[in-house]
């Protein structure tokens, strides 16, 4: 079995403000490094033989402090980055949240498709395609998978049989870690969701 961690990345200064999405040149802010550095702590213990990122400078940052106690470097997969929140990239959320949309969003998801940007489906079936193919290349191994909200909670919907349109009821936070086991032909389990206490 494949042990999936996927952890979020820490927190920035537009963290719960504004709906990042593929902005460029957003940094961890100091409470983000903090956070990284402690989920890295907490993660030191396991086997982990490898760790992605996807390709945004907050999930780097974070994936590098994670990496670092077992001497790995970060790979980088677009697939397990954030939704292209399209037009909507970067705006502040209390605008967005007046929006008509915005209900849309938070009661059917999956029939959302962001102006310019994608659908909340394709994202989820990236990001699953992309995290199978992780726990392939990895049987029997613990690899950590640093990547973005709505991404971890659209892969762990999927693995649990949850309809995409309920996905908004799982929380993650940010530095939180969520742990799927994958083994090859059986049926996945959710070992941990948005944890932030001590890992064994």
């Amino acid at each position: 079995m494949t042990t999936l961690v996927l952890v979020r990345h820490a927190t920035t200064a537009a963290t719960g403000k504004r709906l990042g999405g593929w902005t460029p040149g957003v940094h961890l802010d100091e409470a983000g490094r903090e956070q990284a550095q402690a989920t890295a702590e907490r993660l030191a213990a396991l086997p982990v033989t490898a760790v992605y990122a996807s390709p945004l400078e907050r999930t780097q940052e974070t994936a590098k402090a994670i990496a670092k106690p077992h001497g790995l470097r970060v790979r980088t997969r677009k697939a397990i980055g954030e939704v292209d929140y399209g037009e909507w990239t970067d705006k502040p959320l209390g605008q967005l949240r007046r929006r008509k949309a915005w209900a849309t969003i938070q009661a059917t998801p999956s029939r959302v498709t962001f102006p310019g940007g994608e659908s909340i489906r394709g994202a989820q079936a990236r990001a699953v395609d992309a995290t199978e193919g992780l726990a392939a290349a990895h049987p029997e191994e613990t690899i950590v998978v640093v990547s973005h909200a709505d991404v971890i909670k659209a892969v762990v919907a999927h693995h649990l049989g949850m309809p995409l349109d309920t996905f908004q009821r799982l929380v993650i936070a940010p530095a939180s870690v969520t742990v799927l086991g994958l083994p090859q032909g059986g049926p996945p389990s959710l070992l941990r969701c948005n944890d932030t206490g001590a890992l064994a």
